[in-house]
């Protein structure tokens, strides 16, 4: 996947060619990735599938998950003049989205890194960049949420109009889904969380909920439903996260860690 990646990008960049290689033979050389920002390193699994695949050296000066400050050389390529410079480009590309993604991720996770609470993406990602993206999130501390929907069975506010019965379908779930998926329920009041509780699922997602409300959930399932795990979710941002760990839930999840990153600095310097 990482191989098909990597190609299909560098591809979109060549065209039917490199018009820079038609003109002067190839010579060696060698060039430095460079911040020019501070950030979290990501995309290392991605580069080094397009260095075997174009057949070029590349050194990290930093791993998948490190940070970095302005200034710091976070990798060489060596390699033929026409190689390095066609895949410029794509590599910046690839380092920049998910650099950009685990240095936000970060931020969020060292706020409730305190108090124990997971921190969880969701599948708010860009159309077929979801592996990629969350994989981004990964090496900035963040533990992924579902990839889709086949491997948790999520009921979310739009699925309960259609459930009359969410006690009786739940229990029709388990025989029908994988013995190891949970079932997660998406509740936007105190009510709907207990009945997600009363009815046995797994999970209860609080959405879009202000910290008050969740705590006094987590008390009822503390007091009620104690193997039942709660998330937080629903326009949590890094002013407000800190006040939704202290509720007592066990994990918050937010798309802003992937749609609100925003682009840091880096660039390629040959020698």
């Amino acid at each position: 996947m990482i191989e098909a990646f990597v190609k299909e990008s560098l591809a979109q960049d060549v065209g039917r060619g490199d018009l820079y290689a038609l003109v002067e033979p190839s010579i060696d050389c060698k060039a430095d990735i460079i911040a020019k920002s501070e950030g979290v390193m990501a995309g290392v699994l991605y580069v080094n599938a397009l260095a075997k695949l174009e057949n070029f050296e590349i050194i990290w000066g930093k791993k998948d998950g490190e940070s970095f400050v302005h200034s710091d050389i976070l990798a060489v390529l060596k390699g033929n003049s026409h190689t390095i410079l066609k895949v410029e480009r794509t590599v910046l590309n690839i380092l920049l989205h998910a650099s950009s993604i685990a240095f936000l991720t970060k931020q969020y996770a060292q706020i409730i890194e305190p108090y124990g609470v997971k921190l969880l993406d969701t599948r708010k990602t860009r159309p077929l960049l979801r592996v990629f993206e969350k994989y981004a999130t990964r090496c900035g501390g963040c533990i992924n949420h579902r990839m889709g929907l086949d491997d948790c069975l999520m009921i979310k506010d739009t699925h309960l109009k259609t459930i009359k019965n969410l006690k009786e379908y739940i229990k029709k779930a388990r025989k029908k889904i994988p013995f190891t998926s949970k079932i997660e329920i998406e509740a936007q009041t105190f009510e709907i969380a207990c009945e997600a509780m009363e009815a046995g699922c797994d999970i209860v997602m609080c959405d879009n909920m202000i910290a008050n409300q969740i705590f006094e959930i987590v008390k009822f399932r503390d007091a009620n439903f104690s193997h039942i795990l709660l998330e937080a979710s629903g326009n949590i941002s890094l002013s407000t996260i800190e006040s939704y760990a202290k509720c007592g839930v066990d994990a918050i999840s937010s798309g802003s860690l992937i749609h609100q990153a925003n682009w840091i600095d880096l660039s390629m310097k040959m020698d």
